[in-house]
């Protein structure tokens, strides 16, 4: 070769151009085919490829383990060309249970630690799928996903894989490709699919409905999640930080505290968080800290952190969360591959997405039974016509020289094809009893009602989402459980509360607890006597059962008929509209008790020391407790007042301490008793006497009043009176009282007792859920067993259900309707 031709295929070329399009190359090549999960299935290619490769060779969760290294082998020789330990650490993480919520491989031997422990070697351990990997590749063979080539084309794997139970969603995904990464948490597998259920049955549903059934992440090492904010931003947009923090609880010893660490945040590292905690100690970083040591065991996770004496619980925790990995900051990015391109998606793109998934396998596997069933109705056929010449046949098929002269004998006599006819020479003599020739003629006319299934399935859309919806809930209930982590929705950023705008807003909750926030200026006036706005909209045989004035930034103290109390800030309750229903106080709360609900609430801006809480029950006792003893509320609430089997909440209030307490009962009594009868206890007490009951009668209503204040006394009937508070004899705590108005007749019972000012107006609800707006000055005052004046306009056998006074008057014009 000489030099002239060597010059001539040199091809000048932009170094720039070259470096691009080959830096372009290799970063597609690790999104797509290394670093990000697809949004189908939720694997990455590596993942994906160790699930299929033990399912070739046999691996099922019912099946005894084989080594490891046998899986791995498999995977880096037919699928994976890549290094054994790469493929191996995969494995490992799949199966630990501290790092997926719903591990895939089932591992035995030594898979690591939360400790960071490393796992055993390959040729030491054994694996096997779980039945949940199972139920991924469930109906793989029935031509459900599509098949490629392997890296060297001598074998097929598949693209993607059915993927039974939404495992992106589930399990979450971790990884940093190039210029982008993905970041996606766990979910709560039963939360995940009621979700998805809810999206087949209401393609348009709002991100903001999904919540009620996806409270938020589910971590597989629990923890709590502090704040909705970061949630709300990554279901509603697909970004989004959430504080997670360790789950703690105190224990007392000799004198001393503990705390103890029952659950770490998710993907910290155990033993390096003990080693953190003791180099913060030993550096005064964290004071009042004496002893630190690990107990857990194979019985859970149990870190103990001893406390000096003198210590003060709550600022060692605080200094705990805020200076080490008890509290990380979980940045949530939802980046998933749609069709090969990486897409920021929200909630309700992962769940559509899903389904539109497994909608394509119904349908190709409904295809391909199809595809079989006329396949062996082909079969059929041809038998039962040589069933039918049968004396033929036999005759055919002996005077045939060979096999090929008695299959184109049997084509021409029967006038079947070339696979019936194969058919018929390999069928055994036994087919040819009476009972086996029934059996078969049973078998086709089966075999034609299923195929007109098969075709009615892909002829109908809403037979195939049938199909989707009873898959998933067989998926539920085979693998769901109960959530991990605790969702606390009060924690917010100082910066973001102070965006939120202080403004005075009605609170309603009706008898089914569903509870929203409206603005006060949504409720115009109205004048005595009128018919109402609708308030609420209620459900069938639900009511409205209690109404306050607060404001945003306050606190909402919810006192259940457990004796338990939870609090929120105002602008955690849901706006909604006059005519909406509201969301169910439950998802706001946290998880209630099995037939807790809430019974009272109340708002303050803070928990002073010289305030108390005043609690009064059903059976007539009394409790007064100092406000601060409630502001450290747990996620799981506190309790506010110990309560018999027999008794109920009937109302809590706030007091100075130096106030007179009415009790009013459902028959028409009250009893008026200075609070100093009623000494101040802990938390979790029951009270003290505070009115005597007659049979049957009941407390309805408590006020807290003084001698120159005005009572309202309202009745189920929609009738009401104002009366002095001192035209009531004050007795003693525990007397029976005196008449407040007559009951019975057209009056009814007493539904509630308020302390009134001329100025005021009143909000009274109906259970159909009305709402009427009027003033105070409106009616008159009268005698203390007076029968009172019409207040509310019932109609269809409505009752007033509640009362409330709205502080001062309004610059409204009285509006009816």
């Amino acid at each position: 070769m000489d030099e002239h031709t060597a010059t001539d295929r040199v091809i000048p070329h932009s170094i720039e151009k070259e470096m691009q399009k080959s830096y372009i190359d290799y970063a597609m090549s690790v999104i797509v085919g290394r670093a990000l999960p697809d949004v189908r299935d939720g694997l990455k290619p590596v993942h994906r490829k160790i699930m299929y490769a033990m399912y070739d060779i046999g691996l099922p969760y019912n099946r005894p383990p084989r080594k490891s290294a046998t899986v791995v082998g498999e995977v880096i020789g037919k699928y994976h060309p890549h290094g054994d330990s790469a493929a191996y650490d995969s494995m490992v993480r799949m199966a630990q249970p501290f790092s997926l919520r719903y591990p895939l491989v089932d591992g035995q031997g030594n898979f690591g630690s939360v400790d960071g422990d490393s796992p055993a070697a390959m040729r030491y351990t054994e694996a096997r799928m779980t039945r949940m990997a199972g139920d991924m590749l469930a109906d793989i063979d029935k031509d459900t996903v599509t098949f490629v080539d392997n890296y060297d084309g001598s074998l097929k794997e598949p693209e993607i894989l059915p993927s039974k139970f939404p495992n992106l969603l589930v399990n979450g995904s971790t990884g940093i490709a190039v210029g982008m990464a993905t970041n996606m948490p766990p979910h709560n597998l039963s939360e995940i699919i009621d979700a998805l259920v809810y999206c087949i049955d209401k393609p348009e549903a709002e991100v903001e409905e999904l919540t009620e059934f996806v409270q938020g992440p589910d971590f597989p090492t629990g923890g709590t999640i502090y704040g909705l904010s970061g949630i709300e931003s990554a279901y509603r947009t697909g970004r989004g930080k959430m504080k997670v923090r360790a789950n703690t609880h105190l224990e007392e010893h000799n004198g001393k505290s503990w705390i103890v660490v029952d659950e770490i945040p998710y993907m910290v590292n155990k033993a390096r968080l003990i080693e953190e905690i003791a180099e913060r100690v030993k550096n005064d970083e964290i004071d009042n800290i004496t002893d630190l040591r690990d107990e857990s065991d194979r019985n859970g996770m149990r870190i103990v952190i001893e406390l000096h004496r003198d210590a003060i619980e709550s600022v060692v925790l605080e200094n705990l969360f805020k200076k080490t990995q008890m509290e990380q900051t979980f940045g949530i990015i939802n980046l998933a591959l749609v069709n090969n391109k990486p897409t920021v998606l929200g909630l309700k793109d992962l769940l559509m997405h899903y389904i539109m998934h497994r909608k394509e396998v119904v349908v190709r596997r409904t295809k391909f039974e199809l595809d079989q069933a006329a396949k062996r109705h082909h079969i059929l056929e041809g038998l039962i016509k040589a069933f039918n010449m049968l004396d033929a046949t036999i005759e055919l098929i002996r005077a045939s020289k060979n096999g090929e002269e008695a299959r184109e004998g049997l084509m021409g006599l029967l006038d079947i094809s070339e696979d019936q006819a194969k058919a018929i020479l390999d069928m055994r003599l036994q087919k040819l009893t009476g009972l086996e020739i029934e059996t078969l003629r049973a078998e086709f006319e089966e075999l034609v009602r299923y195929m007109e299934d098969l075709r009615d399935i892909l002829a109908n859309e809403i037979r195939v989402y049938a199909i989707i919806k009873s898959e998933l809930l067989e998926m539920k209930e085979l693998h769901g459980d109960d959530r991990r982590t605790i969702i606390d929705p009060n924690a917010i950023d100082t910066d973001e509360e102070d965006l939120i705008p202080r403004e005075d807003v009605v609170i309603t909750i009706t008898g089914d607890n569903y509870i929203k926030r409206i603005p006060l200026s949504t409720y115009k006036q109205q004048g005595r006597g009128g018919v109402g706005l609708i308030g609420m909209q209620t459900k069938e045989e639900d009511n409205v059962v209690n109404m306050f004035i607060t404001s945003t930034h306050d606190y909402v103290m919810f006192i259940t008929n457990k004796g338990r109390l939870h609090w929120l800030k105002g602008y955690r309750i849901p706006e909604g509209s006059r005519q909406s229903k509201g969301k169910p106080v439950v998802n706001l709360l946290g998880d209630l008790e099995e037939g807790e609900k809430v019974m009272n609430t109340i708002s303050s801006s803070d928990f002073p020391e010289d305030r108390f809480l005043v609690f009064c029950t059903k059976n007539g006792l009394i409790k007064k407790t100092r406000m601060s003893a409630y502001k450290n509320v747990r996620v799981k609430g506190i309790k506010a007042i110990k309560l018999e089997d027999d008794d109920e909440l009937v109302e809590t209030n706030v007091t100075d301490g130096n106030a007179e307490i009415m009790i009013a009962t459902k028959d028409g009594q009250a009893v008026r008793f200075n609070e100093s009868d009623v000494r101040d206890t802990g938390r979790d007490t029951m009270g003290v006497k505070g009115a005597t009951l007659n049979d049957g009668d009941s407390i309805v209503a408590m006020a807290i009043v003084k001698d120159e204040d005005m009572l309202l006394t309202v009745t189920e009937n929609g009738f009401g009176k104002i009366s002095n508070v001192g035209d009531y004899r004050k007795t003693k705590r525990g007397g029976k009282g005196v008449i407040t108005i007559k009951t019975g007749g057209r009056n009814g019972s007493v539904v509630s007792v308020r302390r009134v000012e001329s100025t005021d107006e009143l909000m009274v609800t109906s259970k159909n859920g009305k709402m009427i707006r009027i003033r105070v000055d409106e009616i008159r005052v009268s005698g203390r067993n007076a029968m009172g004046v019409k207040i509310m306009d019932l109609r269809n056998d409505d009752k007033v259900t509640a009362l409330e006074r709205v502080m001062g008057g309004s610059d409204e014009e009285p509006e009816s309707e």
